[in-house]
């Protein structure tokens, strides 16, 4: 974290860092960076985050270099509380990329987007400049569904860094995405933001949950109706392990305790 600021309330959940933070704070934290051209990468983590760097120490070590780390989704909010940060609050991808977008429009921050799909982004530019018509945008691009070559990479990178962007939207998934912005830390010259699905959100490709299943902790729920085939498998996974796993660990947090 940069001088002067006051850090957010950090817990571990299942080992994984999350910071009790808000969406005044995160989107303050990343314009500052992105005003310095800082080369940092922030994750909206959900429980899918939490239980890829419960699995695999390698994303866990990434998950935890991460200069932020938002709980995107209700279960990581409760398990904040439950921790002791009281204060806790959803700082969900797609809501947190809309108030960056405005504060980037605000202060004259050039942003970028990386991932999806070409006719998505199309459609997510036409949104971008109806709602935030004096944001510049002078970086764009869907990668292929495979690894790039050292020289795409290396492109891309150079790119990056010509078009100016200070901000970048990484709209690739868990745990690509995350693995992606650290990999590329120290090379592209601007704040990664890891927001997942929020690019189709935004465009309008995809349904969002209503707000009161948001709330209540049951989006997760609502993705499975509208994805199935895509995201059976991840909830049969992950869902029940981490709802185990966490209830363990309260066991061990209230033991110790006493």
């Amino acid at each position: 974290m940069s001088r002067g600021a006051v850090s957010p309330e950090t817990r571990r959940v299942l080992g994984m860092l999350v910071h009790a933070t808000s969406y005044a704070q995160a989107t303050d934290r990343i314009l500052e960076w992105a005003r310095a051209a800082e080369s940092r990468y922030v994750s909206a983590a959900s429980v899918n985050n939490v239980m890829e760097a419960y699995d695999s120490s390698d994303f866990g070590r990434i998950m935890d270099h991460a200069d932020l780390v938002t709980p995107d989704g209700m279960p990581l909010v409760w398990g904040l509380r439950l921790l002791g940060a009281r204060g806790a609050r959803r700082v969900y991808g797609p809501q947190l990329t809309e108030h960056v977008l405005g504060a980037a429009e605000r202060d004259g921050i050039p942003v970028g987007l990386y991932g999806s799909m070409p006719e998505v982004l199309g459609r997510l530019l036409s949104v971008l400049h109806g709602r935030w018509p004096r944001l510049g945008v002078p970086y764009a691009f869907a990668p292929p569904f495979r690894p790039l070559t050292a020289s795409e990479d290396a492109a891309v990178v150079g790119a990056i860094r010509d078009s100016g962007a200070r901000i970048l939207f990484v709209g690739l998934s868990t745990p690509k995405q995350e693995r992606w912005m650290a990999a590329h830390r120290g090379r592209v010259p601007a704040v990664m933001l890891g927001v997942g699905a929020a690019f189709d959100f935004l465009a309008g490709v995809k349904p969002q949950a209503p707000a009161w299943m948001q709330n209540s902790g049951l989006e997760w729920l609502f993705r499975l109706a509208t994805e199935p085939r895509r995201l059976f498998w991840r909830y049969l996974k992950h869902n029940p392990r981490f709802a185990a796993l966490f209830a363990w660990q309260l066991l061990h947090v209230s033991k110790e305790r006493i």
